[in-house]
């Protein structure tokens, strides 16, 4: 989605806004820093929907009691390779801090684990825990589930049935950044759609259904009462993986899942993750990294088709937007500011001390 020219702020500005937004609603301070660690790291990767933009909707989640300030998930079951976290609603971004800190011990000790985190509140960008495992030289898959937030239509269907049940999986490369791929099974993200109603953008053809289950490119149809519907990747490809990826992560793990009943719920966005951390060094290949280094250079030199510059690898464009924002500042549009403005004001800030 192209979108017109923003104002920028530096990662520091935003890092601070944060905090003191979130210190003011009454999280503590390590709360805080996790959670503008994470929203911060989202921006400068490109991915605003999963950034600094989510803090109105955060500081909703605590004053309706979506959010438990403080509160950190705790161990329910445990066989030792496989550990199962209860975030009791805690906040997301510190749930799977947690969770994937212990998994990465785990899969020291053992050669890999298995970690599934339920009854989180919204645990972000996906690709944060993975870069979490991988810069630990840990390979990750993660399966993630929103049980009881209908927002998708599954292949062939005409309403929403399901989240957007996102997937993700980071091979770690010493000295370089991850190969990372992390994507909705969504054609787009709710947050991309509230990026493109914040910018007054239209959204792509073929991502969208109204409330009527018509065709839109009017992101407007996802917040509106009653509420369209987002369309899967790759057809049934994406909606079969989100299917799966609700029972692995919801039904098998214990995170719950979507049907009429939770979808009542006002509690906010809530997730479920089902996490595979593997320690590469376990499988006894002594050649792993370099096999790596020349299949993606087999990959990255297929000769680029009309109007493409260059194969990218997945995690190249992140990157590349990390090294593009650190240097000329993040854009937010208007709405979005104003609403972190809002934010800021309901946790008892002036705004105007939030302005650089």
């Amino acid at each position: 989605m192209s979108a017109p020219t923003f104002p920028t702020y530096s990662a520091e500005h935003l890092h601070t806004v944060t905090m003191r937004i979130w210190q003011g609603l009454g999280g503590p301070p390590e709360e805080a820093r996790l959670l503008a660690d994470h929203l911060v790291a989202a921006n400068l990767a490109g991915h605003d929907s999963h950034g600094v933009g989510l803090l109105q909707d955060y500081a909703t989640g605590v004053r309706e009691g979506g959010i438990a300030l403080g509160r950190r998930p705790e161990i329910v079951a445990d066989t030792g390779v496989v550990v199962t976290f209860d975030a009791g609603s805690g906040l997301g971004q510190v749930a799977a801090h947690d969770a994937m800190a212990v998994g990465i011990e785990r899969a020291r000790q053992h050669g890999a684990a298995v970690v599934a985190l339920r009854r989180s509140h919204h645990v972000g960008r996906i690709g944060h825990w993975a870069e979490q495992c991988a810069a630990a030289g840990f390979s990750s898959l993660h399966l993630v589930s929103v049980p009881g937030d209908r927002l998708v239509a599954p292949f062939g269907g005409t309403d929403a049935r399901f989240g957007t049940n996102p997937f993700c999986a980071a091979f770690p490369r010493p000295g370089a950044d991850p190969i990372l791929a992390d994507f909705a099974t969504s054609r787009l993200a709710l947050g991309k759609m509230r990026v493109a109603h914040n910018s007054g953008v239209q959204a792509p053809a073929g991502t969208l259904l109204d409330a009527q289950g018509r065709p839109t490119t009017d992101p407007g149809a996802m917040f509106e009462d009653p509420r369209g519907a987002l369309l899967t990747t790759g057809e049934h490809k994406g909606s079969a993986m989100a299917v799966l990826f609700e029972l692995f992560a919801g039904a098998m793990a214990g995170g719950g899942i979507t049907d009429q009943e939770s979808s009542t719920s006002t509690l906010g966005i809530m997730n479920a993750m089902f996490s595979l951390v593997v320690d590469p060094a376990a499988f006894g290949t002594t050649d792993a990294q370099e096999q790596a280094e020349v299949f993606l250079r087999w990959v990255t030199d297929s000769p680029p088709a009309e109007g493409v510059e260059q194969v990218l690898l997945p995690g190249e464009p992140e990157r590349r937007s990390r090294e593009r924002r650190t240097a000329e500042g993040i854009p937010i549009d208007p709405n979005t500011w104003q609403q972190i403005l809002d934010a800021g004001a309901s946790a008892g800030l002036d705004p105007a001390d939030l302005v650089p």
